[in-house]
């Protein structure tokens, strides 16, 4: 991230995770947390410096250790589901929005994930500028 620039922040996110398809906003024992259905793609801790999202398990090694400043493995009672953590305040707002995206389409059918690239051809950054 460029020195010049903010880390992303809870604020950059919430309009994004109330705004897709089928997501919702829930707060769960004082934690903000975006679901589609009962399933819940993004979380942040409480005091909103970390970033839980859900990332394909087969994958997650790999981002952490490709960038362990920034990323992080949950905990252990976690590692069973498609998740990583991430320090917010380390990432740019954009690259916050994408996880976001990304982690939602996991969980929402293929035809949902289409029709959101057709909508917004610039992906999630251009959208929340």
């Amino acid at each position: 991230m460029d020195d010049n620039r903010r880390g992303a922040r809870v604020e950059d996110l919430r309009p994004l995770g109330a705004g897709l398809e089928r997501s919702y906003e829930v707060h769960v024992r004082g934690r903000l947390k975006f679901r589609v259905g009962q399933i819940v793609y993004a979380a942040f801790s409480l005091e909103g410096a970390v970033l839980g999202f859900a990332f394909p398990k087969e994958e997650r090694e790999a981002l952490v250790a490709g960038d362990p400043q920034r990323f992080h493995l949950p905990s252990t009672s976690d590692l069973r589901f498609n998740w990583v953590h991430a320090t917010l305040a380390a990432l740019d707002p954009v690259e916050a929005r994408e996880l976001v995206v990304d982690a939602w389409r996991m969980v929402v059918p293929k035809k949902l994930s289409r029709a959101y690239d057709l909508t917004h051809p610039g992906g999630p950054g251009a959208r929340a500028r």
